[in-house]
């Protein structure tokens, strides 16, 4: 394998970026709902993604900075991130989650990744607007791995997605290898395989022959 997109939220980390913001606002437990309906595959993912920056009108800025400082990456995760680097596999994070939450994440354990394909949330006069922007907002993450593997001139058999919601369901279709990271019931069937933690991952990806 050329390449391997993670997923971010319930993937790469355990930590779920709108409901961290929305303990800021005070809305955490509808977030939480949303959230959980969007990953089974109950309501499409950019209704629920609108729904819940919609949640986050007048937050304020620094609230947003706060919750973004509290994103963790899994155990092992920044591990398996290195090894595949140094092996010379691009890694790509593809996520309808934030950027600057990912990026805080991969600051704290001193890690990078090569691409980062996420959406943003808007900030005027110093708050969230409520609005959210970005390519995973109606874009899927098919066409998100499609396109930087077409920039890398690597063909899709020799890619591998690991995901876990509904929304990764379109790259774990069309990636060559399709890692589920404890996986919904909706995606599960779709899976080459299944791992449980980040250790088991990086098993496989040795087993595979990627690092």
């Amino acid at each position: 394998m050329d390449l391997v997109a993670f997923d971010f939220d319930g993937t790469l980390s355990d930590s779920e970026m709108t409901v961290l913001l929305g303990r800021e606002r005070g809305v955490a437990e509808e977030m939480a709902a949303i959230t959980e309906r969007a990953m089974n595959d109950e309501i499409d993912y950019a209704t629920s993604l609108r729904r819940r920056a919609a949640l986050l009108d007048g937050l304020p800025e620094a609230a947003a900075e706060r919750a973004y400082g509290e994103v963790a990456l899994r155990p092992d995760a920044a591990d398996v991130i290195r090894s595949l680097r140094e092996a010379g596999v691009h890694v790509a994070i593809l996520t309808g989650g934030f950027e600057r939450g990912v990026r805080a994440a991969l600051d704290a354990e001193g890690v990078a990744v090569d691409s980062v394909v996420a959406n943003r949330l808007p900030i005027v006069d110093g708050e969230l607007t409520g609005d959210v922007e970005g390519p995973l907002v109606e874009g899927t993450k098919d066409d998100a791995l499609a396109a930087l593997a077409s920039d890398l001139g690597v063909d899709l058999e020799d890619a591998a997605a690991v995901g876990d919601g509904a929304n990764d369901l379109p790259m774990l279709e069309v990636a060559g290898l399709a890692v589920g990271f404890a996986p919904k019931p909706a995606v599960a069937p779709v899976c080459d395989v299944i791992v449980e933690s980040m250790a088991e991952l990086a098993d496989v990806l040795s087993t595979r022959r990627v690092v």
